[in-house]
């Protein structure tokens, strides 16, 4: 009778928690502002006050008379989005806070153009007690509503809300403001872990000392969720976009709500909707075997920032306990391995639990999340999965640097009170040892890049991970990722038997065949000529360098394929091929200017990445317009690195090695010394930039004699200060001048005698980056601005360290890869050009 009355006891607590849990939330804080309007408007079942009515002005601390009203407002849009507030002068918000702790604090900003003002020219910054939030904001160019979300720790009794007006245009702008109250735990400060180059750390105190603006909010293997149907309000979105292969990831649900557990996940933490729903490993696709991982990438800030990633699970795929094991890796590193979630929500499955990581984003414009197979996975049950992912941007509220354990912050303690003496010794013994490891040529990876990781057999170029090169110097693939291996088979299904009506190029190395793999995946294939030694090393260099890095503006190798004498590389499919095809001789719809420079920056993008992205960095030794290629959407890749090389070490400044590249392209000062560096690439880059420009090659032998190396005759003309006489007709009289003189005074110093005089390709990319914003008449910048040495501001492009190229696979260059060239227009830059 008594173990009845229990059950009977507990199944009445179980309900009231699940009554309790389903409760809305209402924060004791609650200030929602509808900008510019001076009545209450109702949106989600929220009343929002007009701050142009009596108790609405009472918020702000010095009213501004200017009120605009969309005279054109789009059919069915929300009511927040007619009215807006603008501030000519320093403006601010002040709110009384009844509930310190965590708030959400929401900016809703929309463009749009009335009476004397077009809020698209509104460029102003935001504080929040003092704490710039949005610096140089601007709407500029949104065809849609920008919202801004940041996540603060209010310790006061008010909050400011301050508006700056910047620059020449003189005023800010705000559609709508949100301050309300957030559950504290909704930000933990325990158990978030660092993860990076240096491994897994805990971080103690970091979170809620910091400002987090939110910058993706997604509900993996469902549908998009309004804020009708999020006790906080939020909107989360699909991760269909973020997928980098869709047919590794199957969307899986379920009917009954989540079995929400005290000391986990709540619906605040997000709703029960993310729960329901994920995404895992597709196990009944073209895939072969199990060992590849569902990886999403998502675009963010670089430069130094660090960025919090919390990850929503629900075991919803299991049938009882310790079944399902999977590995997490975050920017290829790994974050988590055999993560068993049930034995973190003990005893119940279909249990909403997160986890929070921290991780950095230095030298990349994107974060990689990545789940995959675990050793402990039996066979029978391969499987990985992910409900929700969050990313937010941390910005320096009281503190923004991790205390990571308490460990590493006693031995900063005692390092600091040491003499200056020690340090400076401590410094030259780290750098002797960096340049012996250069020396030696065989990296070792740290212990967190050694972790198990299963990369895609098929498709591993675009989930490639990062492995420690071997030492075996029997085969010439000892150093290759095996992960991308595709069987001959394969190559022959996706190809037709090597259709001769599917080729679409040919060359020196052989045939390049368009095709379509069991996914319906579309790809180049690019095939040598059977049993021939030509090219056998760019063959292995290809492989060796686009195996371990990642970049949007690289091409993407899918895999390779060495079986019965075969050389074939397998890459992603370019619909609109190589840039050369767009500027000449081919009769495709001319490029504007915008999509020039857009071209340009893309593909300056990819080359900064490779002479920065690692230790030594990688020079491509062969940038020319056939190997820059263009996506569906004219978003440019750099390819074909047959001929790339490791960059120098810490100790050297130079690579010497026999002159590679092509004619018209060709660095003189390395041609003269065989001293090969990363301003070799830059010099060949600055030809590309007056071959854009101009629209003619970089050798035409049909031209006088003075006229026949472009970037000798357009040098000529950009000394003289009339490089608009040698553009290309199409782009007379569609050309900014200051944009037009920025971008000529680029690719002149790109062409300097001398390397040293050159800039690096981060300075390349800034001053386009400047040419496009003259061109488009943005943010004006002043005189002193208009200068290289501002580059270390440059943002450091694409997301993954790279592994430093072994050479002795590089180094054994007998190919010259001349011979007579056809091209058929659409991925040219697998096809070795006349002049290497």
């Amino acid at each position: 009778m008594e173990i009845k009355s229990f059950r009977v006891l507990c199944l009445i607590l179980h309900l009231s928690s699940l009554h309790f849990l389903s409760l809305a939330f209402t924060p004791a804080d609650n200030y929602l502002i509808d900008c510019g309007f001076n009545g209450n408007t109702t949106v989600d079942n929220r009343n929002f006050i007009g701050d142009a009515s009596n108790y609405g002005s009472s918020f702000l601390s010095a009213p501004q008379k200017i009120l605009l009203k969309d005279p054109n407002p789009s059919l069915g849009s929300s009511p927040l989005y007619h009215t807006a507030r603008v501030f000519t002068t320093v403006s601010s918000y002040e709110f009384e806070i009844k509930q310190k702790g965590t708030h959400l604090v929401r900016f809703h900003f929309f463009p749009f153009t009335s009476q004397n003002y077009d809020l698209n020219n509104g460029f102003f910054s935001v504080l929040v007690n003092g704490v710039s939030i949005l610096s140089e904001f601007s709407a500029r160019n949104s065809s849609s509503i920008v919202l801004k979300e940041f996540i603060v720790k209010l310790n006061n009794e008010k909050v400011e809300i301050l508006f700056t007006p910047l620059g020449r245009s003189g005023f800010g702008f705000v559609n709508a403001i949100e301050v309300f109250s957030a559950p504290e735990d909704l930000i933990n400060d325990e158990g978030a872990k660092y993860v990076g180059s240096s491994g897994i750390e805990e971080l103690r105190g970091i979170l809620s000392s910091n400002i987090l603006e939110t910058v993706h909010r997604i509900n993996v293997g469902g549908l998009k969720i309004t804020p009708f149907n999020d006790t906080l309000w939020r909107t989360w979105i699909p991760d269909e976009d973020f997928l980098i292969l869709k047919s590794a990831a199957s969307a899986v649900s379920q009917n009954g709500p989540p079995n929400y557990q005290v000391g986990a996940a709540t619906r605040e933490i997000a709703p029960d909707n993310v729960y329901q729903t994920a995404q895992e490993m597709n196990r009944n696709n073209s895939i072969s075997g199990v060992n590849f991982n569902i990886t999403w990438e998502l675009p963010v800030n670089s430069g130094g920032v660090k960025y919090l990633v919390r990850m929503h699970f629900c075991d919803i795929v299991s049938t009882g306990r310790n079944q399902l094991y999977f590995n997490v890796y975050l920017n290829q590193y790994s974050a988590y391995e055999n993560l068993d979630l049930t034995s973190l929500t003990f005893p119940d499955l279909a249990v909403p639990y997160y986890i929070d990581f921290v991780v950095d984003s230095d030298n990349s414009d994107s974060i990689q999340v990545s789940v995959g197979k675990s050793v402990l996975s039996t066979p029978a049950r391969v499987n990985a999965i992910l409900n929700g992912l969050e990313i937010m941007k941390m910005i320096g509220g009281t503190g923004s640097n991790p205390q990571r354990g308490a460990k590493k912050i006693n031995i900063k303690v005692l390092v600091g009170s040491i003499g200056g003496g020690i340090a400076v010794l401590c410094l030259v013994i780290l750098a002797i040892l960096f340049v012996l490891k250069c020396r030696k040529k065989e990296p070792k990876l740290k212990p967190a890049e050694t972790g198990t990781w299963s990369p895609l057999p098929i498709y591993a170029g675009n989930s490639s991970s990062k492995v420690s090169e071997g030492t075996t110097a029997a085969s010439p693939y000892a150093n290759v990722n095996l992960g991308l291996k595709i069987s001959f088979a394969e190559i022959q299904f996706a190809t037709n038997n090597f259709d001769k009506s599917l080729i679409i190029g040919s060359g020196g190395f052989g045939m390049v065949y368009k095709g379509v793999l069991r996914g319906n995946t579309e790809v180049a294939v690019k095939r040598g000529v059977r049993g021939s030694t030509q090219g056998l090393p760019e063959f292995q260099t290809e492989i060796t360098v686009l195996s371990k890095i990642r970049h949007r503006h690289l091409v993407s190798l899918v895999g390779y394929c060495e079986e019965q004498a075969e050389m074939i590389l397998v890459y992603e499919f370019m619909a609109k091929g190589p840039l050369k095809s767009h500027l000449y001789g081919s009769g495709l719809p001319t490029l504007t200017w915008k999509q020039r420079l857009e071209i340009c920056i893309g593909s300056a993008r990819g080359l900064h990445y490779l002479h920065t992205g690692s230790a030594q960095g990688i020079i491509h030794r062969d940038v020319k317009s056939t190997n820059i290629l263009l996506d569906e959407n004219y978003v440019a890749k750099v390819a074909d690195f047959g001929l790339s090389r490791s960059g120098p070490c810490l100790d050297e400044t130079h690579v010497s090695t026999g002159v590679k590249g092509s004619f018209g392209y060709l660095d003189p000062e390395y041609f003269r010394l065989q001293k090969l560096t990363d301003k070799s690439d830059v010099y060949s880059f600055g030809v590309v930039l007056f071959e854009v420009l101009c629209a003619r090659p970089a050798i035409d032998p049909l031209l006088s004699r003075d006229q026949m190396n472009l970037a000798e005759w357009a040098m000529l003309w950009q000394k003289k200060g009339l490089l608009e006489q040698i553009i290309d007709p199409q782009l007379v009289g569609k050309i900014d001048p200051k944009s037009l003189k920025k971008y000529g005074e680029t690719a002149e110093k790109c062409l300097a005698e001398y390397g040293v005089d050159r800039p690096s390709m981060g300075d390349v990319l800034w001053n386009l980056e400047y040419a496009l914003q003259l061109q488009e008449k943005g943010v004006q910048r002043e005189p002193h601005e208009d200068s290289i040495k501002d580059a270390s501001d440059l943002p450091l492009l694409a997301a993954v360290p790279c592994i430093p190229l072994n050479k002795t696979t590089v180094d054994r260059e007998n190919d010259d890869g001349s011979s007579g060239i056809t091209t058929s227009g659409v991925f040219s830059q697998l096809i070795t050009s006349d002049g290497r």
